[in-house]
């Protein structure tokens, strides 16, 4: 019996649709990466993404364990001399709640171009409203 490898033309792709109200951030987002991954098929083949779209609406009620609302840091640098900024998890989910889970997914993802493809199949909306009913995405309801 041989092998099957998934090829990139066969692959066909769902749009799913996860409501993060109250669901823990690190748990949300492993099972995120695990459908823009693809692993949760049969077909999963490591070099090919065949990972499903995914939709997450309510991000801004996601919510963390411990002190990490204030502990919890985000740097960027703006590339010039002393330009390191930072701000905690509260302020970030006050002012852009959706970077938050994006941040969080993409950490999970391959560091290469096939992971930057899976990163862009994730969509985040700090509300419950989405633009992507034209692709009828299926709700799915996740552990977290």
């Amino acid at each position: 019996m041989k092998t099957y490898h998934a090829k990139v033309g066969e692959v066909e792709r769902e749009w799913l649709l996860v409501d993060a109200t109250d669901m823990t951030l690190g748990r949300l987002a492993s099972e995120i990466a695990q459908i823009l991954k693809g692993k949760r098929k049969p077909q999963y083949t490591a070099h090919v993404d065949v990972g499903d779209f995914v939709i997450v609406v309510n991000a801004s009620k996601i919510r963390v364990t411990g002190k990490k609302m204030t502990d919890k840091k985000y740097f960027r640098h703006t590339g010039f001399p002393g330009g390191l900024k930072e701000i905690s998890l509260g302020d970030q989910l006050a002012k852009h709640p959706e970077r938050v889970l994006e941040h969080a997914v993409k950490g999970m993802l391959p560091k290469n171009t096939l992971g930057r493809a899976m990163g862009m199949k994730l969509k985040v909306y700090a509300g419950p409203e989405h633009k992507n009913q034209a692709q009828k995405p299926r709700q799915i309801t996740l552990e977290g």
